[in-house]
């Protein structure tokens, strides 16, 4: 009898019987999205735009804490919660220099960490669909 190898076995956990996933990840859109939109913001720190940049990370921000909820991985709401505060573009936070680069850089691998780990089990009406 051939053995398979780890890798193999641990992907299968993953799926059903018909090799369809058994879980969503719901955030993993907006949190790539958020990264990518901060990985433009880190050229656009010093300029009038950058108030945009604010508004669409505290934005995704608040959308990922809806699919962590959803999710019950209530861990991430706090995470998420410092983010959308610390970008918030109403009261924005008196960050500047190496600090702001650094904490763009920081939220995006906790935006590609949110996506990648926040998941839901897919029922069997998801299946229907």
């Amino acid at each position: 009898m051939r053995q398979w190898p780890d890798s193999v076995e641990s992907m299968s956990a993953h799926r059903d019987r018909y090799g369809r996933p058994a879980f969503r990840r719901t955030a993993l859109a907006p949190s790539l999205l958020a990264a990518i939109v901060l990985l433009i913001g880190v050229a656009l720190i010093e300029s009038g735009g950058f108030i945009v940049i604010r508004y669409v990370v505290a934005i995704l921000a608040l959308v990922v804490i809806v699919f962590a909820f959803q999710a019950r991985h209530w861990w991430w709401v706090p995470v998420m919660l410092g983010v959308a505060v610390a970008w918030n573009p109403i009261y924005p936070l008196a960050l500047d220099g190496p600090w702001w680069v650094g904490a763009q850089y920081v939220v995006i691998l906790v935006f590609i960490a949110a996506g990648v780990l926040i998941r839901v089990p897919v029922t069997d009406e998801d299946r229907k669909r």
